[in-house]
């Protein structure tokens, strides 16, 4: 056996209560959570327009039942992000609505409920960032250029104005973090504490966003000690998408042993996995993981879908601001078959790496609620009817065949 950090499961309640084997909490139980992403209209239970998404009671009906079925772990799409939780400055001003529904929800059909997620350049209110300091000077003698990260009601747009010390900004997140998971403690089992803070492309490991700017690369161990601090025995996680990329990847890499020689409570990594029928392939996906697991820190498949548009072959991305550029073009040629492909080499993979892969979380329900809904990138389809790709999935479990039309 190999040296894994324990992760609290609690196995015999959850994962083996009610996971009939034609299920995919069924077929899996032995290996790993499977979790899925749910809207604000799933966890209220009415027909809300919210999370970019217009379904009627009766769809929502349906999809409420799809969730009970087949998964045992969920995750808030929207709810728990600080645009929507905190859109207000200061302890008046909080929306804890939408957020309890979902964890009553979750408590409600005794699910493994995770918290997405507390500190994120994007999604954050403009408040978060204000103060009377003006932004450094670029080169060129004019104020740096602006940084995403007002939030989601906004477009996600740009902040450049005044900015608040690095002693403000720490206190505010130490305000929110202390009390949002104060208000869940217990309930949430696991937080994505900092999510996507890895650059993307050059030399530098973090992203250049306000949070690094102004408190400078420790926010992330900050956030890590008061969410710890707030629940000791959640299991507290970095999230970070694009990880198919070996560059990014070892960037990843090298910030989480850089967090674990700091002692920082790193409980759990979560690699995204928003990827494509064309990429990755099974080695590349056999390579990732087999690089991660040198961390010895359980693996969460945190935001698994699979895009089959023509628009979103290209890369790994996960930015919601160029979502259409990637759905776009309408379905590659065999959209079924190649989704049902990928999705079997996936499960085979996960599989495979099941000693560390202790969560796999689908971004969505149904191709109707996705956030790539013109991609079709899920299991079900907008009727919550099965697809090609869910029989693939449950092939893997039993052992059997994908069937290849």
């Amino acid at each position: 056996m190999k040296n894994i950090v324990p992760i609290t499961f609690v196995l015999s309640a959850i994962l083996l209560s009610g996971c009939a084997k034609s299920t995919l909490k069924g077929a899996y139980h032995k290996d790993f959570f499977v979790g899925v992403a749910i809207n604000r209209a799933i966890a209220t239970g009415t027909a809300v327009k919210s999370d970019n998404v217009n379904r009627t009671q009766a769809q929502v009906d349906q999809d409420i039942a799809l969730v009970k079925e087949q998964f045992n772990q969920t995750s808030p799409e929207n709810d728990l992000k600080w645009a929507l939780v905190q859109p207000r400055p200061g302890p008046d001003g909080y929306d804890f609505g939408p957020a309890d529904a979902y964890v009553n929800f979750g408590v409600r059909n005794h699910m493994f409920i995770v918290g997405h997620c507390l500190v994120w350049h994007n999604q954050t209110p403009n408040w978060v960032f204000a103060g009377t300091n003006l932004p450094p000077a670029s080169a060129s003698g004019t104020n740096a250029p602006p940084t995403r990260g007002p939030g989601f009601a906004a477009g996600f747009g740009f902040y450049n104005g005044p900015r608040a010390s690095r002693d403000e900004l720490l206190q505010r997140m130490y305000d929110h973090i202390a009390t949002v998971v104060g208000r869940y403690k217990g309930k949430i089992k696991v937080w994505d504490v900092v999510n996507e803070a890895v650059a993307d492309r050059g030399t530098n490991i973090l992203r250049n966003s306000l949070w690094e700017q102004i408190i400078g690369p420790d926010f992330i161990a900050k956030a890590f000690e008061y969410a710890h601090e707030a629940d000791p025995d959640a299991i507290l996680r970095y999230n970070d998408y694009g990880l198919e990329n070996a560059d990014k990847r070892q960037k990843f890499i090298a910030l989480i042993k850089s967090l674990q020689a700091q002692h920082v409570p790193v409980g759990a990594i979560g690699t995204q996995t928003h990827v494509n029928v064309s990429s990755p392939t099974p080695e590349q996906e056999d390579q990732e993981l087999t690089d991660l697991e040198t961390l010895g820190l359980p693996i969460h498949i945190t935001e698994l879908d699979v895009n089959g548009a023509q628009g979103g072959q290209r890369g790994f991305g996960a930015d919601v601001g160029n979502n259409a550029a990637t759905t776009q073009g309408g379905l590659v040629s065999k959209a079924d078959l190649r989704l049902a492909n990928q999705y079997s080499n996936l499960f085979k993979v996960f599989m495979k790496h099941h000693e560390y892969v202790k969560v796999v979380t689908f971004w969505g329900v149904n191709d109707g609620v996705s956030w790539r809904a013109n991609g079709h990138p899920l299991l079900f389809d907008k009727n919550d009817q099965p697809k090609p790709a869910y029989d693939a999935v449950m092939d893997v479990a039993t052992g059997r065949k994908p069937k290849t039309n």
